[in-house]
């Protein structure tokens, strides 16, 4: 009898603190934290989206018609292993080590590609131009292969080099810290502003 008590109030005891454990974690800092960051970050807590709910700024985009094909009014992105590219839910690199020869390949034949496209020298082009990031999703290009296309965007959209340079310079993005990575263009907020220029 003594031990069927024990086991009943043990159990009842489990109950009760399983209950209030998770109102106080599963709910409670559930709510708490989901607070601190609506009152202190809305538009990080909210995913970072773009005006009009264009995407998120933290994942970037494909800016390619239906063959796959450079639309030539917008700055390119780098290439993206992630499912059928910038897939969230399919988020990988390719996982081919640097002397694979299908990534060499593939490497190679996007160079000519983007040289043939932007009119310069393969040797010209720069890395993130043809190699996907780690997590494929990265909505940055570096400011040299931003500045590579100006050329083409400044033709295809009847502005002049310096007014789309400016713009690419103004849209710059620092080191993190100060001195963590490089720095950086983020793709989709710069097109936006192309598109938003134009419909002033």
């Amino acid at each position: 009898m003594s031990s069927t008590r024990t086991a009943a109030r043990t159990t009842g005891v489990a109950v009760r603190a399983m209950l209030v454990l998770t109102l106080v974690l599963g709910v409670g800092y559930t709510l708490l934290v989901t607070g601190i960051g609506q009152l202190l970050l809305p538009w990080q807590a909210n995913g970072s989206p773009l005006p009009d709910e264009r995407g998120s700024s933290l994942i970037g985009q494909s800016f390619t018609d239906a063959d796959g094909e450079a639309l030539p009014p917008y700055f390119q992105s780098r290439p993206s292993a992630a499912g059928d590219g910038y897939d969230g839910a399919g988020s990988s690199g390719s996982n081919l080590g640097p002397e694979n020869a299908d990534l060499v390949a593939s490497i190679e034949e996007r160079k000519a590609a983007i040289a043939e496209r932007e009119g310069v020298d393969p040797s010209e082009v720069p890395a993130d131009a043809v190699t996907a990031s780690g997590s494929g999703l990265d909505p940055h290009i570096s400011v040299a292969y931003a500045l590579l296309q100006v050329p083409r965007v400044a033709e295809a959209r009847g502005l002049s080099e310096q007014e789309v340079r400016d713009l690419v310079e103004s849209r710059i993005q620092g080191r993190d810290l100060g001195f963590l990575g490089a720095e950086r263009i983020n793709v989709a907020e710069l097109n936006l502003a192309l598109d938003d220029r134009e419909g002033e």
